[in-house]
């Protein structure tokens, strides 16, 4: 599942160098790329689902383990696997990665009338094999158990992010694709700091009959639960552990992106492509959430006890500050990518109440953002292919002209300002019932803020779908069948585990309740 990507990669640069000799035309070359990519990401979907049917829920452990030496000298591992915390964002990504190769197919019948505006007629060849590098790097993070491994994996995802969004991207693309690589270097450079600091102060075993230190996570989560990194000497003026802490949540928070670290979100959405959207939306964030419980949470958890409150504060910000700044926006697409923002605190306020409820219901999130943001900006994606803008305001009426897609696009909304029987609702209310026994006041402010959210979704059906239909729109084609492929399977979903979010509870819950153990 993790280099699948990168084979497929691999083939579309031979690809290139058959076409670079003339002994493949330009725009076969082109439906070859795009046939590679879309088998690559099918395949890893298609295993993703054997993973999941062969995962063992009442095992809380590590599981489908892969442990080789990498570099001997310095005791780093090729270590990758599974457990409960990993699986459902491994399943995500996955299937958001499909979806996204899809999104990405302006040949798809019936989409003849895009074709001239779509993004992906430049350099289609570089577009496709970026996008199987993407997938690889969000996926070895997911499965990495090597801390080398694990920052390896995430370094290897900045660059292929980098150039979709300043090659592919809009007419600010290199602002929006630079600020995004400088937000998120300088968070790689605290983390791979505190990375070290924790290497040299960890656990140590022999090796070739030498008494090394260990990048393995696993082994480093005993030696903090065991208080093994207390004794470390001070940092800068603080315990090593709050340092340490402090230095890896700052780098997993522009991740998130949690305030005030968050303002280069809005800009990358917005000026990237559709696709690259929906991986940064619907994948890339969850990454922040995840380095803590991975990183954070299991490897210090004294120092996770101490910054329970701050934490908590920040989500309440992220939730109450990013709805009322979506009030405010008349771009579709910056509205949905404040959106994010917000409904990212709301995994920050669950986690850090440590209780059962909160950190499930924060899990849970990741998941249910992770198919109702993709779903979101691929609405965007549809409405923008169309009509060449975003403008809330600059619509009206579209519903008379554009039922399907008005449909879709109240779905999306609802199950976003968390109507109840959409997934939206079901992870929201779980953190609020977690939460409110610890943060009472804090959960009380980010619960009324769902007024606010509820406002600017209805505010922009209100101005796009609803009253007289503008004339200019009166001849705008419905959703096509390439886009029924991408957004029907997620409007699936989101009903499904609206009703049923059990599945995705019996995946998680095993291994969340032993992380949360040295926190209660």
């Amino acid at each position: 599942m993790t280099f699948l990507p990168l084979i497929g990669a691999a083939l579309i640069l031979c690809v290139v160098g058959l076409r670079a000799s003339g002994l493949v035309p330009k725009a076969m070359a082109d439906q070859i790329h795009r046939v590679i990519a879309l088998a690559a990401s099918s395949a890893v979907l298609v295993l993703a689902f054997v993973l999941w049917r062969g995962f063992d829920p009442d095992n809380p452990g590590v599981q489908f383990v892969q442990h080789a030496r990498w570099i001997t000298a310095y005791n780093i591992e090729y270590f990758v696997g599974v457990d409960g915390i990993s699986i459902t964002l491994i399943m995500l990504t996955a299937l958001i990665s499909f979806i996204a190769t899809i999104a990405s197919m302006p040949w798809w019948p019936g989409n003849a009338h895009l074709d001239e505006h779509h993004f992906t007629q430049r350099g289609v060849a570089g577009y496709m094999a970026m996008l199987l590098i993407l997938q690889t790097g969000m996926m070895g993070v997911f499965v990495a158990l090597d801390m080398f491994l694990f920052y390896v994996f995430w370094e290897v995802m900045l660059l292929p992010m980098y150039f979709l969004i300043g090659i592919w991207g809009g007419s600010r693309k290199e602002y929006a694709a630079i600020k995004f690589f400088l937000y998120t270097l300088a968070g790689s450079v605290l983390m791979l700091l505190a990375i070290i600091g924790l290497y040299f102060n960890g656990p140590q075993e022999v090796v070739d009959g030498r008494l090394v230190h260990s990048f393995n996570i696993l082994k480093m989560a005993q030696w903090g639960r065991a208080g093994g990194y207390l004794a470390a000497p001070l940092v800068l003026g603080f315990t090593f552990v709050r340092a340490a802490w402090i230095a890896l949540f700052i780098g997993f928070a522009i991740k998130i992106p949690m305030f005030p670290f968050h303002t280069w979100l809005p800009d990358a959405h917005v000026e990237a492509p559709t696709p690259i959207s929906v991986i940064l939306a619907g994948i890339l964030l969850k990454m922040g959430i995840y380095g803590i419980l991975r990183v954070n949470f299991a490897i210090l958890p004294q120092a996770t006890k101490w910054a329970a409150p701050a934490m908590a504060t920040f989500g309440a910000i992220n939730i109450v500050y990013a709805a009322f700044v979506c009030l405010a926006q008349k771009d579709l697409k910056r509205m949905i990518a404040y959106s994010s923002v917000s409904h990212m605190g709301f995994c920050l306020l669950g986690m850090s109440a440590f209780t059962q409820q909160g950190i499930d219901g924060a899990v849970l999130n990741l998941w249910t953002h992770g198919l109702i943001s993709p779903m979101l900006f691929l609405i965007a994606g549809v409405i923008y292919d169309r009509a060449h803008h975003r403008n809330i305001e600059g619509f009206g009426g579209l519903a008379q002209q554009v039922p399907e897609y008005a449909g879709l696009m109240g779905l999306a909304f609802f199950a976003s300002l968390g109507l109840p029987g959409l997934c939206g609702f079901v992870s929201e209310f779980t953190v609020f019932l977690g939460s409110l026994v610890r943060w009472q006041t804090l959960t009380i402010l980010s619960a009324v803020s769902v007024i606010v959210t509820a406002a600017y979704y209805l505010w922009a059906i209100q101005r796009m779908m609803l009253g007289k239909l503008n004339p200019q729109y009166s001849t705008l084609p419905d959703v096509n069948w390439r886009e029924r492929l991408t957004l029907y399977p997620l409007g699936a979903l989101i009903i499904v585990f609206g009703f049923y979010p059990q599945a995705i509870f019996t995946l998680i819950e095993g291994s969340l309740r032993n992380l949360l153990l040295p926190l209660q």
